[in-house]
C-alpha cells in the first residue's frame, strides 16, 4: 500500500470517529489548504479595500501601529481555533466544535453566525473586487457597460453592481466545476499573493518622486469621521481597526476544507495560524508602502481615503494600471476561496438538516462538488450587497463597510464561542495531535476579550449622518450591522423556540447509512 493510501485511510477513520463517511473528494494537500485561507485573508483584498476605514477613522497610526498590534490578537484566536481544528477535522468546523464542546443549542447559534459571516464575506471581497476591476477598466479607457461617457456616482455604483454580479456568477461556476481546479487555482494564489506584495511593495517604494516621512507613517492622526476630535481614541481609531478585522477574516477555510484535506488534524491547525502569521507579516508590509507614499493629502481625502486615490496620485499610470491589475487579480482568487469555504458550511450544516431545503443544499454532483450549495451562497451574497446600489451624497457605498462589518461581527462570534466552550472545560478537554497545551488558559481569555470589544466597536455609527437620534440623520449613511446581527441573534433564536430545538439534533451520523457517502476506497473505510 501507498503512503498516499495510509494517509488517505488514517484520515477517512478519523472522519468516521467523528460520525462521517468520506463524500467530499479528498484531494488537497497541505500546503492547498494553508493556501485557501491565505487567499481569503488575501491581503491583496482587505488591505486595499477597506485602507479608507482605516485613514478616515484614525489615519497613519491606525495603520502603521494598528496593524501589528491587533494582528497579534487575531493571531490568538486563530491558535484557540486551531487547537479545536486538530481535535474535530470536519467541513462543519466551527459548528461541530460548539457540538462537542458544548451540545445542541450551542451547535445551531455557532454554526448559523458562521454561516452569516461567510455569505458576507462572500458578498463583500466580490464587491471590492469588482470596484477595483471598475476602476482598473476606467484607466485602460473603457467604462463598463452602461452610460460609457459619464463618470458620475451613480454610474459608478451601477457599473461595479454590474460587475459583482459578474464575478459572483464566474466564481459559481469555478467552484461547480471542480474541487481540484479550486484547490490548483488556490495554490497559484497563495504564490501571486506572495509575489503581488513584494512586486506592489517594490513599486511604491521606487515609483513615486516623494514620500512622506517615518514621523508621518507612525505618528500622524486623522479624523475624518465628521465625530468631535474628543472621541478620537476610545471611538474613532477604534472604528479604524477595522481594517484590520475585516481582512483577518475566513480563516476558518481550513477547517471547512479538512475533509478534503489529507493528514487533515495536522494540517487544517497548521494551515489556520501560519495563514494568519505570513499575512501579518505581508500586509504590513503592504500597509506601509502606502501609507508612505500617501503624499497627495487633498487628493486621497477626496477620493475617499482608500488606496486608489494614494495609487493614482503617487505613481505614473502604467505603474498605477499594474499595481490595481495586481490587486484585482488577487482579490478575484480570494472571492473563489471564500465561495468554496462558505459552500462547504452550507454542505455540512444542510447535511445535519439544520438549514431549511436542505436535502437540496447537501447535494453533490458528479464532480463530488455541492452545486446547490455554491448557489445558495452566491444568491444570498448577492442579495445582502445590494443596498451597495445606493452611495450617500458623497456617492461612496456605505452599504459595503457595512457589509464588512457584518462579515466581521458574524464570523468572530462564530470563532469565540467553540473557544469559550473549550476554556471553560479546562483540562478535561483531550486535545487533538495539535494543542496549546497549558497556554490555552490566557490565550483563550484574550481572545474572547478582544473579540467581545470589536463586537461592540463594529455596531457603532461611522459618523454624525449615521446616528438615527441625531437632526444630521441619514439611511444612506447608516451602519445596518447591528441590525442585520440582532435579526439574525432574533430569527435563530425565534426558530429555535418554535420547533428546532425538536428537530436539529447535531451531526447526523452519515457513517451510519449505508446510503449516503462514496468512500474513495470501501475497503479502507471501518465497520460498526
Amino acid at each position: 500500500m501507498s503512503d498516499s493510501s495510509k494517509t488517505l485511510s488514517s484520515d477517512e477513520e478519523r472522519l468516521a470517529a467523528l460520525g462521517y463517511k468520506q463524500e467530499l473528494n479528498r484531494g488537497w494537500s497541505g500546503f492547498s489548504n494553508f493556501a485557501i485561507s491565505l487567499t481569503i485573508i488575501c491581503v491583496l483584498s482587505g488591505c486595499f479595500t477597506t485602507f479608507g476605514q482605516a485613514w478616515n477613522d484614525g489615519g497613519p497610526i491606525a495603520i502603521s501601529i494598528g496593524w501589528p498590534l491587533i494582528s497579534l490578537l487575531v493571531l490568538l484566536v486563530g491558535l484557540s481555533m486551531a487547537e479545536l481544528a486538530s481535535k474535530y477535522p470536519t467541513a462543519g468546523g466551527i459548528y461541530y466544535w460548539a457540538y462537542s464542546l458544548g451540545g445542541v443549542r450551542w451547535a445551531w447559534f455557532t454554526g448559523w453566525f458562521n454561516l452569516l459571516g461567510l455569505i458576507a464575506i462572500t458578498a463583500a471581497v466580490d464587491y471590492g473586487a469588482a470596484s477595483f476591476l471598475n476602476s482598473v477598466l476606467a484607466l485602460y479607457g473603457f467604462h463598463f457597460i452602461i452610460n460609457c461617457t459619464t463618470t458620475s456616482p451613480s454610474t459608478i455604483l451601477h457599473n461595479t453592481f454590474i460587475l459583482f454580479v459578474v464575478i459572483l456568477a464566474l466564481h459559481s461556476v469555478i467552484n461547480v466545476f471542480s474541487s481540484h481546479l479550486v484547490s490548483l487555482l488556490n495554490r497559484i494564489s497563495a504564490w501571486w499573493m506572495l509575489g503581488g506584495v513584494i512586486a506592489i511593495v517594490g513599486i511604491l517604494i521606487f515609483g513615486p518622486s516623494t514620500h512622506q516621512s517615518a514621523s508621518f507613517v507612525f505618528s500622524h492622526r486623522i479624523n475624518n469621521s465628521g465625530f468631535s476630535g474628543h472621541f478620537y481614541w476610545f471611538m474613532i481609531l477604534p472604528l479604524g481597526f477595522l481594517l484590520t478585522m475585516y481582512t483577518f477574516t475566513g480563516y476558518d477555510a481550513s477547517a471547512h476544507l479538512s475533509e478534503e484535506t489529507h493528514d487533515a488534524e495536522r494540517a487544517a491547525p497548521r494551515g489556520l495560524w501560519t495563514s494568519i502569521a505570513y499575512s501579518a507579516v505581508g500586509g504590513w508590509a503592504l500597509l506601509l508602502g502606502l501609507t508612505f507614499a500617501a503624499t497627495h493629502l487633498a487628493a486621497i481625502n477626496a477620493g475617499g481615503g482608500g488606496a486608489i486615490p494614494i495609487i493614482e496620485s503617487s505613481l505614473s499610470t502604467s505603474l498605477a494600471k499594474l499595481v490595481l491589475d495586481i490587486s484585482t487579480i488577487g482579490q478575484l482568487f480570494c472571492g473563489m476561496g471564500c465561495v468554496a469555504a462558505a459552500s462547504r458550511m452550507v454542505f455540512a450544516f444542510s447535511r445535519d438538516g439544520a438549514v431549511p431545503g436542505h436535502a437540496l443544499w447537501r447535494k453533490l454532483n458528479k464532480h463530488r462538488t455541492p452545486t446547490w450549495a455554491v448557489l445558495f451562497v452566491v444568491v444570498l451574497s448577492l442579495i445582502i450587497t445590494i443596498p451597495a446600489l445606493f452611495g450617500n451624497k458623497a456617492g461612496f457605498p456605505v452599504a459595503f463597510f457595512a457589509v464588512t462589518s457584518i462579515t466581521t461581527i458574524g464570523l468572530y462570534i462564530a470563532y469565540i464561542l467553540p473557544v469559550f466552550l473549550r476554556w471553560r472545560m479546562g483540562d478535561k478537554f483531550e486535545p487533538g495531535v495539535w494543542n496549546l497545551g497549558k497556554h490555552y488558559k490566557w490565550i483563550n481569555v484574550i481572545a474572547m476579550v478582544w473579540v467581545v470589544i470589536c463586537v461592540v466597536i463594529f455596531c457603532l455609527p461611522t459618523g454624525p449622518a449615521a446616528v438615527p437620534w441625531d437632526s444630521g440623520f441619514n439611511w444612506d449613511d447608516f451602519n445596518y450591522a447591528p441590525l442585520v446581527t440582532i435579526a439574525l441573534a432574533l430569527g435563530v433564536w425565534i426558530a429555535w423556540v418554535a420547533g428546532a430545538k425538536n428537530t436539529f439534533k447535531g451531526p447526523v451520523r452519515t457513517v451510519d447509512d449505508p446510503d449516503v457517502g462514496t468512500p474513495t476506497d470501501p475497503a479502507l473505510m471501518p465497520t460498526n
